[in-house]
């Protein structure tokens, strides 16, 4: 890959261009699973990096393909607050790879049998967390995780590329969609009117054949983009604007 290549004329693995294809986070979403099935992995994560306080990996997940069960046993396990990544993360600009094993020698809570049995059974007992940032500065990582062997420096200079890229071009989205308060997608108002219709996050998710994590991820975004404080207030808010019946 030719690191100095103009932006616009570099291509996904489908032969898309990059300014082509990143129209939306569903498009970068895409993008990553796609950079993600190329290089070995079973999925990834775009994650805000955690304050100390913070007691929820799924509240800081922005993207993510990494399995819902996942994220589920992993906060309720409370393997977040001891997490050795997550304290490299905070005080770490450079990219690092992971093994679940070897992290769980480096815990001093106790549970890294439990960290690795989270990892394990979710199949991504190895990836790497690649910190990225936006051009305000605000911080954030992209990991990606499997069972493939230790990347090489050639691919971890790549995926760090792909990862700065990607995490600047959703970024520009979201801004771009604040400033656009009405400009909700399909799925985004789907999920708006079944809320309007008072079906849980779990009723949706099995109307809509999607996972939990998918339908909170959309319901968040269209809160987001309607700048409320809370679901009840995004769908009466939807509402007044003909956005929903």
């Amino acid at each position: 890959m030719d690191f100095n290549a103009d932006i616009n004329s570099l291509v996904l693995p489908d032969g898309r261009s990059i300014d082509a294809a990143l129209g939306n986070e569903d498009d970068v979403k895409r993008a990553l699973d796609q950079i993600s099935d190329a290089f070995g992995f079973r999925g990834f994560i775009v994650l805000a990096i955690p304050d100390s306080g913070c007691h929820s990996l799924a509240a800081q997940a922005l993207l993510t393909s990494w399995p819902a069960e996942f994220l589920r046993r992993y906060d309720s396990a409370g393997l977040i607050e001891g997490s050795p990544v997550i304290q490299r993360l905070r005080r770490s600009t450079i990219p690092f790879t992971y093994d679940a094993h070897l992290l769980a020698r480096r815990r001093m809570d106790g549970k890294g049998e439990a960290a690795v049995s989270v990892f394990e059974q979710a199949g991504m007992p190895r990836g790497l967390y690649l910190p990225v940032h936006d051009a305000k500065g605000g911080r954030a990582a992209i990991a990606f995780g499997g069972d493939r062997e230790v990347v090489s420096s050639d691919e971890m200079q790549a995926l760090n590329f792909w990862a700065g890229l990607l995490y600047s071009r959703l970024s520009e989205i979201r801004t771009r969609d604040r400033r656009r308060p009405g400009s909700l997608s399909r799925r985004e108002i789907e999920c708006l009117r079944w809320a309007a219709a008072g079906k849980t996050t779990v009723e949706m998710a099995r109307i809509m054949a999607l996972s939990e994590y998918t339908v909170n991820h959309y319901l968040n975004r269209a809160t987001r983009k309607l700048d409320s404080v809370n679901r009840v207030q995004t769908v009466a808010k939807a509402m007044r604007a003909g956005l929903i019946n």
